[in-house]
């Protein structure tokens, strides 16, 4: 048998990884009590591999060599193999990992980093070598049962359809007080319970909820798959977003440490996730997924809030009454009529946004792009078309979740509110649906405003 041939079999039969610190990991591929060490110290890693040592570049450089051998001992190969990977198979994905590991592209799915590349080069060396670790896994099952526990000890708000708050009462009684509402599908931590009520602890409110309008315990496990947003958080400082769940697939965009989108779909080392560009996937092991839920305000802080909508709304009015554009655009052989052409032509300012905003439904997406003819973003579109409209809207979808007064779901929206997702935003205009900037691919166009999970409505004008 070759020496390539040799070394990987010794990796691929009986490689055990434990982790020494969480700057370097060792790779012991020998019960051998004699510990050889080939580190790659810019990595912060070593593979300790007993007498047959051999770093992951110099297994490379011998595969190479051993280029036109291995052509040759193709059967042999095959039926060397132990539990499912042979030698081939395992020279193969080595080969990939040591090429990846060389490239500036391929070598980790976030900006390169000591970490960053330890857990990467482990990944795969599990691939290559077949060797289990477990403890991703564990950790996964630990983080999923931990939550379950933290959403059974929830009390949420399961409100009927002519309902659409709880009162948060200060007493367990109808007598009571009320000091603050607990919205549809929000939470509390459940406190105690009291004569058919709740005693519930939400952000700033602490009460009495009725028990028949909440659930809790297994029930609220159950119905947190309607009520709360499964989202995943990037913990690394720039992560890829793929169009496939590989790190073959191509990196179509990438995402700040921080930021959080919703979970489409799980997929063991994936995740699928609903961003600006579409449904991409993004690597498990940069990302932290739990179910997150919206929580009660007292009732000062609805009236306030409440009051400072109202007065953004009425400003955004006034705004719009004055500073509404004349400007006319063009782009090659056609013209696109002014924002103050449809004032006079609609029933409301709303309306005139969502008409004027379709005139532009053909033009191009372009990343961080705000002009209406040449190319916008998702949020750039928004901000375009109501700056058109003396309005001035943030250049970001996630803090247009924020901006103007919430609307009570998509049921209730109105043309020109805009609709927020997860890494997008667009613009209502009617009959259940929307224009907005959309993806490279496919420019702005009209969608079905709910062909996404929804996570805002708001209200401009």
């Amino acid at each position: 048998m070759k020496k390539t041939a040799k070394q990987l079999m010794t990796v691929s039969v009986v490689a055990a990884i434990t982790f020494s610190s969480l700057d370097s990991v060792n790779v012991y591929a020998s019960p051998s009590s004699r510990k050889v060490t080939s580190v790659l110290p810019q990595a912060g890693f070593s593979y300790a591999l007993g007498d047959n040592q051999v770093s992951l570049s110099n297994l490379q450089k011998s595969i190479n060599e051993d280029g036109a051998e291995s052509g040759a001992s193709k059967g042999a190969s095959k039926g060397a193999s132990n539990k499912g990977t042979s030698n081939k198979e395992a020279s193969s994905a080595v080969s990939k990992s040591a090429a990846e590991l060389s490239s500036t592209d391929a070598v980790t799915d976030m900006a390169p980093s000591a970490n960053d590349i330890t857990a990467n080069i482990l990944h795969d060396i599990e691939e290559a070598t077949g060797v289990v670790i477990g403890e991703r896994e564990k950790q996964r099952e630990a983080e999923a049962a931990e939550e379950e526990e933290r959403i059974k000890g929830l009390v949420i708000a399961k409100c009927s359809s002519s309902e659409s708050w709880v009162n948060v009462r200060d007493s367990a009684s109808e007598e009571g007080e009320i000091v603050g509402y607990l919205p549809d599908s929000c939470v509390g931590t459940l406190v105690g319970e009291e004569d058919g009520w709740y005693q519930i602890k939400s952000k700033d409110v602490e009460g009495y909820v009725k028990a028949e309008f909440c659930v809790t315990g297994d029930e609220a496990v159950e119905h947190a798959k309607e009520a709360g947003t499964r989202m995943a958080t990037v913990t690394g400082e720039t992560v890829y977003l793929r169009e496939g769940p590989s790190l073959d697939d191509k990196v179509l965009n990438n995402s700040r440490k921080g930021e959080d989108f919703v979970v489409v779909e799980e997929l063991g080392d994936w995740v699928r996730i609903s961003s600006e560009d579409g449904d991409l996937y993004i690597s498990r092991d940069y990302v932290k997924i739990e179910t997150k839920f919206n929580e009660a305000e007292t009732k000062a802080q609805r009236e306030a809030r409440e009051a400072k909508e109202k007065a953004e709304q009425e400003a955004n009015r006034k705004a719009a009454s004055k500073g509404t554009s004349n400007k006319t655009e063009s782009k090659g052989d056609k013209q696109y009529k002014s924002a103050a052409s449809y004032t006079s032509q609609s029933s409301s300012i709303g309306s005139a946004v969502a008409q004027y905003a379709c005139q532009f439904v053909g033009n191009p997406y372009v990343y961080g792009g705000t002009s209406l003819t040449n190319g916008a973003d998702c949020s750039g579109f928004v901000m375009s078309v109501y700056a058109n409209f003396g309005v001035s809207l943030p250049h970001s979808s996630s803090a247009d979740r924020s901006v103007g007064a919430a609307v009570d779901g998509l049921a209730n929206a109105q043309p020109g509110d805009i609709v927020c997702y997860s890494g997008h935003v667009a613009i209502y205009i009617g009959n259940g649906q929307i224009v907005h900037a959309s993806t490279a691919k496919t420019g702005i166009k009209i969608s079905n405003a709910n062909y996404r999970s929804v996570l805002a409505v708001r209200r401009i004008l």
